[in-house]
């Protein structure tokens, strides 16, 4: 078989995998007229339409199904090969496509990647950013990482952090215009800052606790946002009193250009947790990732 039309098998399989041209060529790192190009070609030399395409939708044909039956066997086997032939490498490489909310990210993932990269040069990560909950196998990420209580049975897990304390915080400038809360319903009084879930569309419910007893208010936010840097930062432009994990406002905090208020009210998130699918078999590369990234 020709070089040109292997690829252009692969790629088919990959656009019809991904549900579009443009998310197919995000996840191969190519442009979507690449992969026009690419599957206007293979049609041709096949002699057969694989794809119906419309402005809306994306679909194969019977012909195109037909074919993809019997490629997806053959795909797996190729991508059995190359993770067997890493596995016997003497410097592990390959790169590992990771899923994670941005909190994780920044103070999780990305401090531990300075002497991972030095060790093993030749692994490349990528690391996507996404607050909201992320389907790892439909997107194909190798792993993904979120809080424990939001991972699918269906997965193995190991944990890569400490539980993350939530605070309430507000700017000087925002609570000198109104007295600062000392207990939840003192809310009622206040503009609120909240964070709604990209995935679900849901808006955060704020939490609370204290003397062993825990509940939850659904607050109606003054301002919503689906990104929480924005989030704080409209807390640090005294827009409001927001709920955020500490990390993300520590500096904040330190500097006094934000300050807490509820204090000893704010519940404390699960550890986060590397996940990925039990059916699936870890490269050598994955798993010495995973090792870099595990408490």
């Amino acid at each position: 078989m020709d070089r040109d039309r292997w690829s252009g098998l692969a790629i088919f399989a990959e656009i019809v995998e991904a549900g579009s041209f443009a998310r197919a060529a995000e996840r191969m790192g190519l442009s979507a007229s690449a992969l026009s190009h690419a599957m206007r070609t293979l049609e041709a030399k096949l002699g057969v339409r694989l794809l119906d395409r419309t402005t809306r939708s994306l679909a194969p044909t019977p012909a195109g199904e037909a074919l993809l039956m019997s490629l997806r066997p053959a795909i797996a086997s190729v991508q059995r090969a190359l993770d067997d032939l890493d596995r016997t490498r003497d410097t592990p490489a390959g790169r590992i496509r990771v899923s994670a909310h941005r909190v994780a990210a920044v103070y999780a993932i990305l401090p531990r990647l300075t002497d991972f990269a030095r060790v093993f040069p030749d692994i490349v990560v990528e690391l996507v950013v996404d607050d909201g909950f992320v389907d790892i196998v439909a997107e194909r990420f190798d792993c993904g990482v979120r809080h424990a209580q939001s991972l699918q049975g269906d997965m193995i897990s190991v944990r890569i952090g400490d539980p993350v304390p939530l605070v309430y915080v507000a700017a000087p400038g925002y609570l000198e215009r109104r007295a600062a809360p000392t207990a939840p319903e003192d809310l009622d009084d206040h503009r609120c800052l909240c964070y709604r879930y990209t995935s679900s569309g849901v808006v955060h419910r704020w939490g609370f606790e204290r003397d062993g007893r825990s509940f939850e208010r659904t607050i109606c936010g003054d301002f919503t946002t689906n990104d929480v840097d924005l989030l704080r930062d409209a807390a640090v432009s005294g827009l409001g009193i927001a709920c955020l994990p500490l990390p993300h406002v520590a500096e904040r905090l330190a500097t006094g250009t934000l300050v807490e208020v509820l204090s000893g009210w704010a519940p404390t998130l699960p550890p986060n947790h590397l996940y990925y699918p039990s059916r699936r078999q870890p490269t050598a590369a994955f798993r010495l990732f995973m090792d870099a990234m595990r408490v």
